[in-house]
């Protein structure tokens, strides 16, 4: 268990091996326990890590407020394990909603990161599609324009006029979700720490470290009886799963990008072998 900040800590599994450090990062409601079958296949080139996200497992779960469950929050937990285990310059790898604690350190702190291993991970939740605008995104960027407007030292009046075009846009994105919603069933309320996990989304725009994505593209419908229905799915989740492919490769375009049709979001389970042969051959042009 990790101290990351007062009152919160994470469970940490180290998985032992030496060499560059890596680090397994579960998808939203997973735990670090999720890589027990994966992780060790690489100890003996690497030293293994894994981190159970705060709200999940044995980690501390704090109440939410004041954004400590956002996605740049989240990145900083990595770096405070890190900092209190001496790691240097692992590599992160995290699969599903981990693309945006990936996106958040490889983003802002570049030099402290090897490289980034995404495992159906790189969606628009971890590289702004400016196509295609996440309401809870778009919600956040908002939130910390405002904040740093509040917060003074910044020319007021060019903040001002950026703020309303977001502005502009979110209501754009509002309206089109809300329309999209407006017929369908009433969903149950989030928890609490669902909504901020969900709402702590952030607009990463730039990602300037080597990076391998692995995409499930389109995913595994096999348990669905062929039907128009099954048809039209899988055609949707087929051009969904692509424009975050184009998408990932235009704004990261030293990235390797690797796409696995009819894997299942677990791309790691399902196709095991291919994902570590991807992996392993990624790690060895890491310097």
């Amino acid at each position: 268990m990790v101290t990351v900040e007062p009152g919160v800590r994470l469970e940490v599994l180290d998985w032992g091996g030496s060499g560059r450090p890596l680090i397994f990062l579960a998808g939203n409601g997973d735990t670090a326990h999720r890589f027990d079958g994966l992780a060790p296949q690489f100890t003996k080139q690497h030293h293994v890590y894994g981190i159970t996200r705060r709200g999940f497992g044995a980690s501390s779960s704090p109440a939410p407020a004041n954004g400590n469950y956002s996605a740049d929050h989240l990145g900083d937990d990595v770096l405070a394990v890190m900092k209190a285990l001496g790691i240097d310059r692992p590599v992160l790898v995290g699969h599903s909603m981990a693309g945006e604690e990936l996106s958040s350190v490889g983003s802002r702190f570049p030099d402290k990161v090897s490289g980034l291993i995404y495992l159906d991970a790189a969606t628009d939740f971890a590289l702004d599609d400016p196509e295609h605008p996440l309401l809870a995104v778009e919600m956040n960027d908002i939130k910390g324009r405002i904040d740093e407007i509040e917060a003074g030292v910044v020319d007021e009046k060019k903040k001002l006029l950026e703020l309303e075009a977001a502005v502009a846009t979110f209501e754009t994105v509002l309206h089109h979700d809300n329309a999209e919603v407006a017929n369908m069933p009433p969903l149950p309320p989030r928890s609490p720490i669902g909504a901020a996990l969900n709402f702590g989304m952030q607009k990463y725009t730039s990602i300037p470290v080597l990076a391998l994505a692995i995409y499930a593209c389109p995913h595994n419908w096999e348990r669905l009886p062929d039907s128009p229905r099954k048809a039209a799915l899988i055609a949707d989740d087929k051009a969904r799963c692509t424009a975050w492919a184009d998408n990932f490769r235009r704004g990261v375009p030293s990235a390797r990008i690797v796409i696995i049709p009819n894997a299942d979001h677990y791309v790691y389970l399902s196709n095991e072998a291919q994902v570590v042969g991807e992996m392993n051959a990624f790690l060895n042009t890491l310097h």
